[in-house]
C-alpha cells in the first residue's frame, strides 16, 4: 500500500481548499480549518502557499466568527483563467467565455456570429470576439455529429456548413490554445446533470427534440460516448419504415396535439429504457422546453403503459442555451483540474 508523499499531501490539502473556495466562495481561515479538519500551521501553509501561485488572495475581512481583530477572508482570483464554450450550429455559433470561480452562469464575454463563409476563420473570431484580449486556457466546441473518443475529430461530415477534416486542430493553432470538440447533445446533458433536471441523478438519458434528434447517456454520473462516439443516436432509430428523428421532426410535429407528440416521443424514449433502464428520461431541445412538464407527464403516462421499468420523466431545466451551458462548465472542469493541479508561483 503506498503512503502519501509530504508533496501529494500537499497537492491534497490545496485542491481541497481550493474547491471548497469554489463552491462556498470566500472563507477565513478558521473555516477553513472547520471545513477541511486541517490543523492551524497546515491551513496556514496552504494559505500561503496558495497566496504565492497567484490562485487566491484577501477579498475582505469578517468579524463575525470571533471576537478580537477582524479575520481575513481569502477567495479565488477568479481571472487566473478563462475559458471559451462554443455552440456550432448549421446557421450560428454562439460563444461565451468565462472565468475560473464562473460557477453561476455569469459571463465575462458574449459573441455570435452567423454561419458564412470560411468556417476556421468564422470561429476563430467569434471566440476572440467574446474573449475580448483575455488570454485563454481551454475552449470546448459543441457540434452535431459522431465525435470520435479517441481522435477527438468527426467521424463523418456533419451538416454544419464549411466544415473539414482538420478543423479542430486548426483552431487550436489559430488560438494558441487547446480546442475540445464534443457532440452538442453530450454538452446539453453536461449542463442537465450539473444545474438542470438530472441534478442528483447518477443515470439518465437525455432525450434531444430540437433543430435534430439524438440522446445522450449519463451512467454513474459521466457522459458516455461508445466506442466510435455514437452512443445516443436515436434519430436512426427506424420506426415503422420511417427514422425516429423524422417523426419529430418540426415539420413533422405542426399541427399535432400534444397527446399524439407524447406518443411519437415517448416511442423513442421506451427503446432507450429498454435497453438501459435509467431511471429518468429528460426531454430538451425546443420540443422539451415548450412541452414542459405537462409534455413530460404524458410521455411518462406512455412509457408506464410499455414499460415495467419505473421511470421518471421530467422537461429541460435548463435555462438558455444548454449546448453552450455544458460547453462551459466542461471547459471550466478541464481548466480547473489544469491551475489546480499545478500549484506553483506565478502562472
Amino acid at each position: 500500500m503506498k503512503t502519501a508523499t509530504p508533496s501529494m499531501a500537499r497537492a491534497i490539502n490545496d485542491r481541497l481548499a481550493l474547491d471548497l473556495l469554489l463552491e462556498r466562495g470566500p472563507l477565513t481561515a478558521p473555516q477553513l480549518r472547520a471545513l477541511t479538519g486541517l490543523s492551524r500551521p497546515t491551513v496556514s501553509d496552504l494559505i500561503e502557499r496558495l497566496t504565492e501561485s497567484g490562485l487566491i488572495e484577501v477579498t475582505g475581512e469578517t468579524g463575525a466568527e470571533r471576537r478580537g481583530p477582524n479575520a481575513r477572508l481569502y477567495g479565488l482570483v477568479a481571472g487566473r483563467a478563462h475559458v471559451a464554450g462554443v455552440d456550432l450550429r448549421r446557421s450560428a455559433v454562439h460563444v461565451t467565455v468565462a472565468d475560473l470561480a464562473d460557477l453561476a452562469g455569469r459571463p465575462a464575454g458574449e459573441a455570435s456570429r452567423a454561419v458564412a463563409g470560411e468556417l476556421a476563420g468564422l470561429v476563430a473570431g467569434a471566440v476572440e470576439d467574446a474573449a475580448a484580449g483575455r488570454a485563454l486556457d481551454m475552449v470546448v466546441i459543441g457540434a452535431p455529429g459522431l465525435v470520435d473518443p479517441g481522435t477527438g475529430e468527426l467521424v463523418s461530415a456533419n451538416e454544419v456548413p464549411g466544415w473539414r477534416p482538420g478543423l479542430i486542430s486548426s483552431l487550436g493553432e489559430r488560438l494558441g490554445v487547446p480546442v475540445l470538440l464534443e457532440n452538442e447533445v453530450n454538452l446539453a446533458a453536461v449542463a442537465e446533470l450539473r444545474t438542470g433536471a438530472a441534478q442528483g441523478s447518477e443515470d439518465f438519458v437525455l432525450l434531444w427534440l430540437g433543430d435534430a434528434t439524438g440522446a445522450a447517456v449519463v451512467l454513474g454520473g459521466r457522459v458516455r460516448r461508445g466506442a466510435s462516439g455514437g452512443a445516443g443516436e436515436i434519430g436512426f432509430l427506424d420506426m415503422g419504415g420511417t427514422d425516429f428523428c423524422h417523426l419529430v421532426s418540426a415539420d413533422a410535429v405542426q399541427g399535432l396535439d400534444r397527446a399524439e407528440l407524447a406518443a411519437r416521443i415517448a416511442r423513442g424514449a421506451f427503446a432507450c429504457v429498454t435497453l438501459l433502464d435509467p431511471g429518468l428520461i429528460v426531454l430538451g431541445g425546443e420540443l422539451g422546453q415548450d412541452g414542459g412538464d405537462a409534455l413530460a407527464e404524458q410521455v411518462a403516462e406512455h412509457l408506464r403503459a410499455m414499460s415495467p421499468a419505473p421511470t421518471e420523466v421530467r422537461a429541460t431545466t435548463v435555462e438558455g442555451d444548454a449546448v453552450l451551458h455544458g460547453a462551459v462548465l466542461t471547459a471550466l472542469d478541464r481548466a480547473r483540474d489544469n491551475v489546480f493541479s499545478g500549484v506553483r508561483p506565478g502562472r
